[in-house]
């Protein structure tokens, strides 16, 4: 289709105003419709695009910053898909529990008392319909901003058009977790708008330097032949760097528990299985593709930063109680993985990272949903003051059990093929060049698998499995606004692990070339 790509970045953008007036006029149900249907059509296009192969559109823009344009390859085609299918179904999800979210403010913001009963004092009720129909209508325009920020990076062709794209995809998520978010929002809003801002900062500086050498900040004309040795390791640390921050890996990860933590739990499954990736397609395009002899010798850091990562979320998780914290922390762990497989310079190694970015995204947007139920059905993220919810919620445990399978990376599910992959191209790595550091990471890195079984089967453990507390005897399954998107997620899990060359067939090509395999 013409313009396909054009149409999918910029519709849901364009249409944002028109779910805020559908929302604040009509309520949360046609404008929950109405922004599933605009991501729907959207994805639609990005999955027609990428299943006819690379796709590029081109348009003029300035002379000053070079051509404005879209680039669906095997890079970003997996990003892509995940970022849309993870956005479309979580549309659906938001309303239930966004409308319990709305409902509560309402309450805390007028000191309304709960009784003991669960009533609420006697309230106007056409009052809260107008909050609740404000309040939605702003948290789906502002939700389509923040899905088509994803989209426009991974899809971008040029350093400026990226920098913009990952600065829009900062400002709707600031407004999500400043309004929105859990404990003092407004507080933890700012932390995150001045991470990821310092981080992009960071960034655009390495954008300059290169530009400005090479004279357009077009990827077509970006060559590292003809940027001096040092301006290159200047870009490339300050764009790691940078990249870092967004993908919170070791160092730069402090804003990520909170953050998380906080969020709404639809826009957490974003910002953690979707977002955060981001990061690690920057370094895919802007430093292994295009600045492979300054990546070489720098692979080995990513790798042992990975690592670290890996480590230490794993090790933060197991100390959780919080839920969703947990998650967060885990969240920061598979992230390491990304770079670990960064770092290992194989075919192999780099096609299981961007892999675990697939897997990872399906995995953690079951278990943020998993999460989210209970916090709508149980009222506590506490796992202390949890268990035996599978006799009470069969179908969010049986999601959550695939979920959990997905980032331990346990067969059939998607998780199996990225971590194989990944660890096979670092052993790959490792034993080619005799390195006896690179054999040590390795190990290493099985050890921090185990830390993620031993977080994951504990969570799972401690809040389905066991004696049911008293206070639980009421709970209820929830909704199928909730239950239907996690099920989809988990079948697409077990789907991708039986035929992992969905997205296979077109990473593997893509990383053998760039490595010049």
């Amino acid at each position: 289709m013409e313009y396909a790509l054009l149409q999918a970045v910029f519709l849901p953008l364009l249409l944002s105003p028109v779910a805020y007036i559908i929302g604040r006029r009509v309520g949360p149900t046609p404008a929950m419709w109405f922004t599933f249907a605009i991501l729907l059509y959207a994805t639609i296009l990005v999955i027609g695009s990428a299943l006819s192969g690379t796709v590029e559109e081109h348009y003029p823009w300035t002379e000053q910053f070079g051509e404005f344009g879209f680039l669906l390859d095997g890079l970003a085609s997996p990003f892509a898909i995940i970022i849309y299918v993870l956005s479309t179904i979580l549309a659906l999800y938001s309303k239930p529990y966004m409308i319990h979210k709305f409902h509560a403010q309402f309450h805390e913001e007028r000191n309304i008392n709960v009784s003991s009963s669960g009533q609420t004092a006697i309230l106007e009720s056409s009052s809260l319909t107008s909050y609740v129909n404000a309040k939605s209508g702003l948290y789906f325009a502002l939700y389509l901003v923040f899905a088509m920020g994803m989209l426009g990076t991974v899809l971008s062709t040029n350093l400026i058009e990226f920098y913009i794209f990952f600065e829009v995809m900062l400002i709707p998520a600031f407004f999500l977790v400043a309004l929105w978010g859990d404990g003092p929002r407004r507080k933890i809003g700012l932390m995150f708008l001045f991470w990821t801002h310092a981080g992009a900062v960071v960034l655009l500086l390495g954008f300059l330097m290169i530009g400005m050498t090479l004279g357009s900040f077009d990827f077509a004309d970006i060559s590292e032949s003809a940027i001096p040795a040092d301006i290159a390791l200047y870009s490339a640390v300050a764009i790691s760097i940078g990249l870092g921050v967004k993908l919170a890996v070791f160092m730069f990860h402090i804003w990520l528990p909170y953050v998380h933590g906080s969020a709404p739990t639809p826009i957490s499954a974003l910002l953690s299985p979707a977002m955060i990736g981001i990061g690690a397609y920057g370094l895919f395009r802007l430093v292994v593709e295009f600045l492979p002899l300054t990546f070489a010798e720098l692979a080995i850091w990513f790798h042992i930063w990975g690592l670290v990562t890996m480590i230490y979320g794993g090790a933060m998780a197991l100390m959780q109680d919080d839920l969703k914290r947990l998650l967060a922390y885990s969240s920061i762990s598979q992230m390491g993985y990304l770079l670990f497989g960064i770092g290992s310079i194989s075919a192999l190694g780099l096609s299981g990272a961007e892999m675990m970015y697939v897997t990872h995204g399906i995995g953690k947007g079951i278990l943020f949903m998993m999460a989210g139920i209970i916090i709508v059905r149980v009222g506590t993220r506490s796992i202390s003051k949890l268990g035996g919810l599978a006799s009470k919620m069969p179908i969010t445990a049986v999601c959550a059990v695939i979920g959990a399978l997905t980032i331990m990376g346990i067969p059939p599910t998607s998780g199996f093929m990225g971590e194989w992959i990944l660890f096979y191209g670092a052993l790959e790595t490792a034993i080619n060049d005799g390195s006896t550091l690179r054999a040590i990471t390795f190990g290493l890195g099985l050890v921090a698998t185990v830390l993620t079984m031993a977080y994951m089967l504990w969570m799972l453990k401690r809040v389905f499995f066991g004696k049911t507390p008293e206070h639980l005897d009421g709970v209820k399954e929830g909704s199928w606004y909730m239950t239907a998107p996690m099920m989809v997620l988990a079948g697409f899990s077990i789907i991708v692990g039986i035929y992992p060359d969905i997205f296979l067939k077109s990473i593997i090509p893509y990383m053998s070339g760039v490595l010049g395999a």
